[in-house]
């Protein structure tokens, strides 16, 4: 298995990266850079709330990794001018820990759960007429002694992120009242962010560095913020300690980025499936084992941002690189390298 832990373009956070991002964050919607519709939506419905006086609808941000889902959760609850409770569904392993979080709760809160597609079963069918009714049915004993209590809760706001909505049970998809799907982001917005990331880090940096590591930042802020430290570390040490297009180009070619963002695993999996699988279509299962990563990295990491820029297609049999994939790549398609060498003879 290849070493993950440093990884450029990983859809979680390094090692001693949490807090350092933590600081990069905006805190109100008018900070946010990017994601104009889902700002608009957003702000309609929590001035409604606010006017109302009543918690805002459950709310579910779906999208690839490091799109702004836990950042769009915290502005949520400032903006609502309350507090609000992290979790992730992995973590909430019984209906009992959901209990314990659902009881705690004030008032209004915000309950944000990440990777809500994870949830397990029996969970999730406490949280129905928890989302519903605001009250938790609870079973006291076995057997023919047993009896039903309904637990009265405060009225909350769930906020659900996930990185896979196919995976999301309809019941409880049907639940949230906001839905909000998160794009990747354009390069200009992105360089806004380098923009505003380098002033929060003491950072000099001008219009063509930020337009440089904005262009090969997968059309994601966290990778942006990423690549902005590396490229920082780079002018420190190689260059006067400012940021421009030439330290830029030449820091994200010493990291093995690419003019369009793609690194190296990228670039290996587009090699594998032409090499060894004639362009495809190939599994998933034996890509995976093929380049000797985890299914969930290449799903949820690697393959939005291919089939994004049109490099690799999703088809019922497997994976299948496009003519673009191709020319990215150097390479040419067996048939038309029969046809070239067909026409030379």
């Amino acid at each position: 298995m290849f070493e993950r832990e440093n990884e450029i373009v990983a859809g979680t956070f390094n090692p001693g990266e949490e807090e350092l991002e933590l600081s990069l964050r905006p805190q109100r919607l008018s900070q946010y850079i990017g994601q104009n519709k889902v700002k608009e939506v957003l702000n309609i419905f929590i001035e409604s709330a606010k006017m109302r006086g009543q918690p805002l609808d459950h709310v579910l941000l779906s999208g690839p990794p490091g799109l702004g889902k836990t950042t769009l959760a915290n502005i949520i609850s400032n903006e609502m001018g309350v507090n609000m409770r992290v979790t992730s569904g992995p973590a909430i392993e019984r209906a009992g820990d959901l209990a314990a979080i659902l009881t705690n709760l004030n008032e209004n809160d915000v309950l944000f759960i990440d990777e809500i597609h994870r949830l397990h079963k029996s969970v999730e069918e406490v949280m129905y007429p928890a989302l519903e009714d605001f009250a938790l049915d609870i079973i006291i004993g076995k057997g023919p002694s047993a009896r039903s209590i309904r637990l009265d809760l405060p009225k909350f706001t769930l906020i659900g992120a996930t990185t896979r909505s196919g995976m999301l049970a309809s019941p409880l998809r049907d639940r949230f009242g906001v839905m909000c799907n998160l794009d990747f982001y354009e390069p200009e917005d992105l360089k806004e962010i380098v923009l505003r990331s380098a002033k929060i880090l003491d950072v000099e940096i001008d219009e063509k560095g930020a337009e440089e590591i904005a262009k090969r930042s997968r059309g994601t802020p966290r990778i942006a913020n990423r690549l902005l430290k590396r490229v920082r570390d780079y002018a420190i040490v190689k260059g006067q300690g400012k940021i421009d297009y030439d330290t830029a180009n030449k820091a994200l070619k010493m990291l093995e980025i690419d003019e369009i963002g793609l690194d190296k695993l990228d670039r290996r999996i587009l090699n594998t499936i032409i090499d060894y699988y004639n362009g495809g279509p190939v599994g998933l299962d034996t890509l995976a084992a093929s380049i000797g990563e985890e299914k969930g990295t290449i799903e949820d990491v690697y393959e939005p941002y291919l089939l994004q820029i049109g490099y690799l297609n999703r088809t019922p049999r497997g994976r299948v690189v496009s003519e673009l994939g191709y020319k990215h790549v150097n390479k040419i398609k067996k048939k038309e390298q029969i046809s070239i060498l067909e026409g030379q003879l």
